[in-house]
């Protein structure tokens, strides 16, 4: 059997080698590769349909994850024992894909195109998004479909202070960055990053690193489309008629038709029944032409709208709301608005609001994911919810979306830098987001309402975080521009950038930026990150003005978890035979007990007499005796020559009659019982580990070489005499009772 040779590509990135291999594998798509980088390996096709798709405007791009945990060597641990539906990770890096690719497609593309990335292997130390945004684009430079790629990605860490070219996943443990970015020959298309406060200038240098380490991978792309690459399709779709866009344009002149939504005194609602109002006069305008088509008419209206929109913020820097260029909508913000939440906060901005929740949970209850990604647990969790009344609509409830899944996990990557370490606060903490109303910037208001909800909820976080989204509108004849400081929806729509910078007043904790042009240059990214800081300090102060500081007490409905630490391998004497022991002490003191490894107990009840009294017995479960220890036990035998007692759980000693009392004992029912609770101290440990206990060393004050002093058998005596001290009360020296002999 003749095995068929396919062409191998590649390229340095850092200081790994990518490969591309096609020519053999998924030959039926319309362009495929095989990424490979240490052991970990990909494979990423690129597919159009034949047709149009009917009844849309807008590009029909899909990118999808298969996410399958063979590649890890694992079988899923869901009930059916395969994949299901995609990870958070998977679709984020779902995101990340398309991301970039998006803005160099032509945008009248109506046949539906899908890129599809599929994990064969994984090696624990390449990381896969990396891997696929550089196969996706690989795979559409190939391919059939026209695109005016390539891009190259790569990501950069700051590491001990130096800034590293594709780290691999153990040095991203050390990191204080992690910088995603992905770009064209000539600039940055995107940018997705977490970072533990780094100052705007370190960012810059990331970026401007980043741009020069993806040059060798973009231009083994270019050689790889003259060498190999497939005849590109005629894919576009005609454009509006140029004439028909004069006609509209005209009409909308006609006594200054359109002021009415241009006007910047009116807010969103207003604004967009002014346009539901014009659009329909337009449409009764044109309506015995028959050759002009309602769609169409619509698309002129939009284009011209945004024209103006754009045009006089670029001339006159007024924004469609009236603002200036680096004006922040105005700000209002409430904590504890709910009563039996564990925190919570509202933050409104402009007309975008929403409301954060927090719950504390113990530690069990920490996120345990079953992904390729590096991380198998997630103690903090921030959840976004985006229903179709925030913006006025309606639609579908159900399910999480990958917008929604995108927006919560830049909200917690922002603030993972200062939620406190579990040495210091052991909670589990879920953050939710419920977004009450949106005109633009719901995520960034999400970050800001979850640091007033954590800090009403009591946890010490180290300091307050704060987003912003940054706008750009630009001429593109020329080299003007205008950076906009918080952008509402139409500015995001009819705008070329949403840039969201989030962080302290120390440093930024997390950024993402999209655009919708070919790139942006150093200057661009310079003032909007100088602005976005201008704008954060902003934010910062106002939500000050709410609450400053996180409240000294946890909420009156927040657990309470106090920890204490035992030997690891007394965690079986805890837990009992099937998890007896546990639960009966569980049911007994109504805590909720989690125990971890090391033997880090964890103890969670609203109750403290009852976290107290679960300790205690815990304590006494895991506790060895030692001597000179006091302890309260109770009596399980008696004998004609002493008891023995138990002083810890399946742990007793004998205490000699002569040891009973501060006097002399005749019988030891006389002052012991089965079942009596007394107090005893250890005087001795024998190698074999039997205990000698004694009464009377508590009764004297004794210590416990005293105490063996006094209990040690007469010379000659055998072990059944003991020589005894004076009676502190002046009694005489006792000799030894016959009745010790066992």
């Amino acid at each position: 059997m003749s095995v068929p040779q396919g062409q191998s590509f590649t390229a340095k990135l850092g200081n790994d080698e990518i490969t591309f291999e096609t020519g053999r594998i998924a030959q039926l798509a319309g362009g495929s590769v095989i990424v490979r980088s240490g052991e970990s390996v990909l494979l990423v096709t690129a597919t159009a349909s034949k047709n149009v798709r009917d009844g849309i405007d807008f590009l029909p791009l899909s990118v999808e994850f298969e996410e399958k945990l063979y590649a890890a060597g694992r079988i899923p641990g869901s009930f059916f024992r395969r994949e299901g539906r995609p990870s958070e990770d998977a679709i984020l890096i779902c995101r990340l894909v398309d991301r970039p690719l998006r803005p160099l497609f032509n945008k009248t593309i109506r046949n539906e195109v899908q890129v599809v990335v599929t994990a064969l292997s994984s090696d624990d130390e390449r990381h896969l998004d990396i891997m696929a945004l550089n196969g996706a684009s690989a795979a559409l430079m190939i391919s059939d479909i026209p695109w005016a790629g390539p891009v190259g990605a790569v990501r950069i860490g700051l590491i001990d202070d130096e800034l590293v070219v594709n780290p691999t996943i153990p040095q991203m443990e050390n990191s204080a960055l992690d910088l995603r970015v992905a770009g064209t020959k000539d600039a940055v298309l995107m940018v997705e990053a977490g970072a533990n406060e780094v100052s705007e200038s370190v960012l810059l240098d990331g970026l401007k690193l980043a741009h020069e380490s993806i040059q060798e991978i973009i231009a083994l792309q270019e050689r790889m489309r003259d060498e190999i690459g497939k005849a590109k399709r005629d894919m576009a779709t005609p454009d509006l008629d140029p004439e028909l866009q004069a006609r509209v344009e005209a009409w909308l002149n006609e006594d200054d038709r359109i002021a009415g939504v241009l006007d910047t005194s009116v807010d969103k609602t207003e604004t967009n029944r002014r346009k539901d109002d014009l659009t329909q006069q337009l449409l009764e305008a044109f309506a015995d032409d028959e050759t002009v088509s309602a769609s169409d008419l619509k698309k002129a209206f939009g284009k011209y709208f945004k024209k103006l929109v754009r045009a006089r913020v670029l001339s006159e820097g007024i924004r469609p709301d009236g603002r200036t260029p680096k004006e922040i909508r105005p700000i209002w913000g409430e904590v504890g608005v709910l009563p039996r939440v564990h925190g919570s906060a509202i933050f409104t901005r402009g007309e975008t609001q929403v409301m954060s929740i927090v719950t504390l949970g113990t530690p069990g209850e920490e996120q345990r994911l079953d992904t390729l990604g590096p991380v198998d647990t997630k103690r903090y969790m921030h959840h976004y919810n985006f229903p179709p009344y925030t913006v006025g609509e309606t639609g579908r409830i159900g399910g999480t979306k990958r917008r929604e899944t995108g927006h919560g996990a830049l909200a917690e990557r922002a603030l993972i830098p200062v939620i406190p370490d579990t040495d210091e606060f052991p909670y589990t903490l879920r953050v939710v987001s419920e977004v009450m109303s949106s005109n633009g910037s719901s995520s960034m208001a999400s970050v800001c309402g979850s640091t007033m909800s954590l800090m009403d909820a009591g946890v010490p976080i180290k300091k307050p975080v704060a987003g912003i989204a940054m706008g750009l509108v630009t001429d593109y004849e020329s080299d003007n521009f205008v950076v906009l400081s918080d952008i509402q929806g139409v500015e995001d729509a009819l705008g070329d950038m949403d840039f969201k910078v989030t962080g302290t007043r120390d440093g930024i904790t997390a950024l993402q930026m999209d655009i919708k042009i070919s790139g942006l240059t150093w200057e661009i990214f310079e003032i909007a990150l100088a602005q976005a800081k201008d704008g954060r300090f902003h934010i910062l102060d106002k939500m000050a003005e709410v609450i400053e500081a996180p409240r000294t007490e946890l909420a009156k409905y927040a657990p309470r978890i106090y920890s204490i630490q035992i030997d690891p391998e007394k965690i079986g004497k805890v837990i009992g035979p099937g998890g007896k022991t546990i639960r009966a002490i569980q049911d007994e003191t109504g805590a909720k007990i989690e125990i971890s490894e090391d033997g880090t107990v964890f103890i969670a009840t609203d109750n403290q007499e009852g976290a107290q009294a679960a300790q205690t017995k815990i304590e006494l479960l895991t506790s060895s005796p030692e001597v000179g220890g006091i302890y309260t036990g109770t009596v399980v035998r008696t004998t004609d020559f002493g008891a023995f007692v138990e002083i810890l759980p399946g742990t007793d000693g004998l205490v000699h009659i002569s040891q009973l009392a501060d006097y002399r004992v005749n019988s030891v029912e006389d002052v012991a019982k089965v079942g009596d609770e007394i107090m005893v101290m250890v005087t001795d440990i024998s190698p074999e580990g039997k205990i000698r206990l004694s009464r009377q060393a508590v009764l004297e004050g004794w210590t416990p070489e005293e105490a063996r002093e006094r209990d040690q058998p007469k010379r000659g005596g055998g072990r059944g005499g003991d020589r005894r001290g004076g009676d502190r009360r002046g009694g005489d020296r006792r000799g030894g009772n016959r009745r010790d002999r066992r």
